[in-house]
């Protein structure tokens, strides 16, 4: 579902120094899982549970909600104003879109509080549920179901790569650390393929899926794995042909970005988000954007991202701080 990736040392830097208030939290947890020490999951869903201290439940009158920059922000900014304008009618509060210029911004923003409610790229869900508390509940869809993408690796129509074993000693893009499609299955994936990447290819990473595409497009990059949606969107807008490129693989499916709320809201206003989510219908502007989709459907993180987990856990990325912080350093 991954980004001028890091705000650097700086977005590290935070991580650090709210980990140092958390070990208060693991004495009454009686199991964690992969969450972080700020949070306890005892129903064993994989997810943040409410703090057991009631007094730490949140009912801001402002909610802030961000959507995953695998684009440029300024595109769903727009997308999504009729949304945000429903949804403080829904939910009786000031809605403020935030716009974020890279996953992990949006990951430190929800940890710190300062972010509500967000839609986040399918990779990146799996760091936001253990780092940032963040407890998926929606994912995009229509009347046939949700949405699901697929890796898709792309290069110009008039390469000599055909296959992905002719990525080695070639210049590919990857999108960010966090990324599903555009980093992490091909880690899991290319292998199979032969081709392991950061070994027969060194990674460059270009921050986002769209710039990734326009670097294969302007011969910047050789070849880029990046997500099926965004290939889709840019020939449905018009922004190239679709026989200006040409796709060597395809995965099998992922979900989509999933929609979150931080898991110390107050659960009747937990509830209200939800419920303001599954009663809303797309706008014809949203409608063509997102490829049909209509409507939010209900998400189980535990279920339904299990193949996105095992993707990570085979790429040697499992969705923990170090990890994060491992991938991020990279870049």
């Amino acid at each position: 579902m991954g980004t001028a990736y890091l705000a650097g040392a700086v977005t590290l830097a935070l991580f650090s120094a709210l980990a140092s208030t958390a070990a208060h939290a693991a004495d009454d947890c009686k199991n964690r899982g992969e969450l972080d020490l700020n949070y306890c999951d005892e129903d064993n869903n994989l997810v943040a549970e409410a703090p057991k201290d009631k007094t730490k439940w949140k009912d801001p009158s402002t909610l802030v909600f961000a959507y995953t920059p695998i684009e440029d922000p300024a595109v769903y900014a727009n997308l999504f104003k009729g949304f945000t304008e429903y949804l403080g009618a829904c939910t009786q509060k000031k809605i403020v879109y935030y716009t974020v210029q890279s996953n992990a911004a949006q990951i430190e923003a929800m940890r710190s509080g300062r972010l509500h409610v967000a839609g986040l790229a399918s990779g990146e869900t799996g760091f936001a549920v253990n780092l940032a508390g963040a407890v998926p509940f929606a994912i995009k869809g229509n009347k046939d179901g949700p949405r699901l993408y697929r890796q898709v690796v792309v290069v110009k129509k008039e390469s000599t790569i055909k296959t992905i074993a002719d990525l080695k000693g070639r210049k590919v893009a990857h999108t960010a650390p966090s990324s599903n499609s555009g980093h992490l299955a091909p880690l899991a994936l290319f292998p199979k393929e032969g081709i392991t990447p950061g070994k027969d290819y060194n990674i460059v990473f270009s921050g986002k899926h769209d710039q990734s595409l326009a670097g294969v497009l302007k011969g910047d990059y050789e070849a880029a794995p990046i997500t099926s949606d965004i290939y889709d969107r840019w020939i449905m807008r018009g922004q190239m042909k679709a026989d200006d490129t040409r796709i060597i693989y395809r995965s099998g499916t992922f979900p989509t970005s999933s929609f979150a709320h931080a898991h110390d809201l107050t659960p009747v206003l937990a509830e209200k988000i939800k419920k303001c989510f599954f009663d809303y219908k797309f706008s014809p502007e949203m409608q063509k954007e997102f490829l049909g989709d209509d409507r939010f459907l209900p998400v189980d993180y535990k279920k339904d991202w299990e193949l996105v987990r095992a993707v990570a856990v085979a790429s040697g990325t499992p969705y923990n701080r170090a990890q994060f912080d491992a991938e991020s350093k990279k870049k």
